[in-house]
This record gives structure tokens, sequence and C-alpha cells, in this order.
């Protein structure tokens, strides 16, 4: 379809703005239709927000994805989780980052990336047989086939040091490499952070249940936010966006925690405690990665907390920013342990924060004053 074909299709929804919300316009693939792009970029602000951004990072989220699946099916087996041998998410991370940041860079090739990974790993002698594996695997999910060279060059584009001004993207290509190997939860994440705030966030958790309460039935699901126009997720490999929301649990006493499965990420002893503080009783809900804001966000779980397990560890942006807007645009909020902001404008890392809260809005408050009381004994002792 040409631009010139689709212009009256892009008018129409113009005049429909503002009954027409931003979820239902029509998704085309833009890194296909340079035409549409042109076009796109004529329309009223209000309708062109991020619109051509959100349909490029789900296309991105949802090919890595699709790559991490294959990989998970191919070469993860009880051997290799016997012998504790991560080769297979190395390959699925190094693959998931270029296949992301190659689809960003056609369609935004101004925009710098932040990444995990680079691709010190996969050159020379030591690194030609993985390095042979991550092109294979890439070139099974892109339109044109792209050499070792180019393929190394995509993954090196996720090396940006982050900045308050302008706009960047930032990935985490498998947060959960443990819930991936042992075929649990995992999380495919992008974020678009513009002047230091993060607008816009896609998580994939190709694991997790569609309905939390049928943990036997269908699973794969993709979730989206941009700011001001709320969260909404839909099944992995495509369907209707159902907006979601944080539950509306008001008594912390009926609440649940959402936590990760690694005692490593967030001192278990202190969630004991502030759970004792706030009445809590429920069984918390253990999973890995970034799909604890998308159990908060879809009303799962009430409560995600990761809280600092040493005084030097500082978190990553990239494990943080698409998680947070979704649960922030599902209605909840998000803060570190002192209840400040999550501030994305400083480089790489949330250097100026500490620890992470993420809770719906009717129990956030008590949850972040149990949090500082339970720290500020710890500190004491």
């Amino acid at each position: 379809m040409t631009g010139k074909q689709l212009l009256p299709l892009l008018q129409k929804i113009s005049t429909a703005w503002p009954k027409t919300p931003p979820h239902s316009i029509p998704k085309l693939n833009y890194a296909r239709a340079p035409a549409l792009v042109r076009v796109y970029s004529a329309l009223p602000p209000s309708i062109a927000y991020l619109e051509k951004e959100r349909a490029v990072a789900i296309e991105a989220v949802e090919r890595a994805s699709r790559v991490c699946q294959a990989v998970f099916k191919r070469l993860v087996n009880e051997e290799t989780l016997t012998k504790k041998d991560k080769s297979p998410v190395t390959v699925a991370d190094f693959g998931a980052q270029a296949i992301i940041n190659q689809i960003l860079e056609q369609s935004f090739p101004n925009d710098p990336i932040v990444g995990e990974e680079d691709s010190k790993d996969l050159q020379g002698d030591e690194g030609k047989v993985l390095c042979e594996k991550v092109v294979g695997l890439v070139n099974t999910a892109v339109e044109q086939p792209m050499s070792v060279d180019e393929v190394l060059r995509a993954i090196d584009r996720g090396q940006y040091e982050g900045s308050g001004s302008g706009r960047y993207w930032t990935l985490d290509p498998i947060d959960g490499t443990k819930g991936f190997l042992r075929g649990e939860q995992y999380a495919v994440c992008l974020a678009l952070v513009i002047d230091g705030t993060v607008r816009l966030g896609v998580l994939s958790s190709p694991n997790m249940p569609w309905k939390m309460s049928e943990p036997d039935g269908e699973r794969g699901v993709l979730m989206v936010a941009v700011e001001g126009q709320g969260a909404f997720q839909r099944k992995l490999g495509g369907g209707s966006e159902l907006p979601i929301s944080t539950s509306s649990v008001a008594d912390t006493a009926h609440a649940t925690f959402c936590e990760s499965v690694e005692s490593g990420h967030t001192s278990h002893a202190d969630n004991a405690n502030i759970a004792r503080l706030l009445g809590i009783t429920n069984q918390s809900l253990r999973m890995d990665g970034q799909c604890k804001y998308g159990a908060v966000a879809r009303g799962d779980a009430d409560i995600y907390l990761r809280l600092p397990t040493s005084e030097t560890y500082v978190d990553k942006i990239w494990d943080h920013g698409a998680g947070n807007i979704i649960v922030r645009e599902a209605g909840g909020r998000v803060a570190d342990v002192y209840g400040r902001p999550l501030d994305f404008s400083l480089g790489r890392t949330l250097r100026a924060n500490r620890g992470v809260v993420a809770a719906n809005a009717n129990v956030f408050d008590a949850v972040i004053a149990a949090v500082r009381e339970t720290l500020d004994k710890k500190s004491k002792a």
C-alpha cells in the first residue's frame, strides 16, 4: 500500500480524534513502509505522538521473543541445567539485542541505544563458535541476511552512555536469565527515554500465563504503555489489545507480594519483615525479570519490592525502564525506597536511587512507610 493510498485512511482517523483512542489506531509496519512514515509525519501531534515508535517497538520485541523461544526449544535441555551451562541464554541475549537494534536503526537511525550487551565475547578465535551461532540465529528473524560484521555492529549500537536530554532507547534482551534456562519467567524489555523520562515501554513475557489463575493455560503476553495513554496487553503473536490496570486492593492485609526467585536480587528477609508490618499473609508470587512489573500492572499481585542487598549495588536502567512506565500507566506508582521517582537521566544506571518499590496506588504509601521502618531498623542494628 502506498502513502497516497493510505492518506484517506489517516485523514479519517484524524477527523475522528479524540474519539479514537491511541491504541485503536491501525497498527502498520512502519519499518517496511517509508512512504507511510512521510505521510505520518504530517499528522496532528496528538495522533502522531510516539505511535510510530510504539508500532516499531512492538515489532522488535515480538521478533526477539520468537528468537528466544526458538533458542530454548533447540538448545536448552536437562544437561544444560545440570551443568549450569549459560551458553543458550548467551546466544539468545546477543541475538535478541542484534535484532532489536537492527529494527530500531532501520526506523530511527539517529536514536542511540543503551543495551546490556557488547560484542567483545563474539570476536576473535575464542568467540568464533559463539559468533556463528548468534549470526545464524539472527538471520532466521531478519528480512535481509546480515553478515558477521553487521551483526556485531548491531549489537554494539547498544553502547550509548545515556543522557538527561534528547531521546534514546534502552533494552534488556533477556531479563531473567535463570528463569529462561528453567523454562519459567523471563522478559524481553524495550523502553524509550526522552529528556530523562521513560515515555514508552514494551515488555514481552513469553512464558507468562495469559490468565494467572490458569497457570497451565495459554502462555505468552506482550504489554505496552505510552505516557498518558494507559497500559495494554495482548497475546504474544498478535490479537486485540486489552487495557490493564493495577488491583483495587486497599487493605495491605489482603495484598500479595511479587518477589524475585533469586535472593541475590532482593532481600527476602527484609521482604518478610515488611510483610509482617503490613499484615500480609498471602503467599508471594515469585518470578524472574520485569515480569514482576507486569504482574503488578495487571493486578496479579499488588506489591513488587526490589530491596538493596548491599550498600554498593546500583540498578541498571534497562532492568526497570519498560516495567516502570507500564505499572504507572496501569494506575500504579513506582519509586525507590525513599519514595523518589526513578531517575533515568544519569546514564546507564539509577545511581540517584536505592532499590525499587512498585505497588497499586491504594497501598503504595503504606508500603513505603513499612520499607523505611524496616531499613532504618536494619541500619541501626
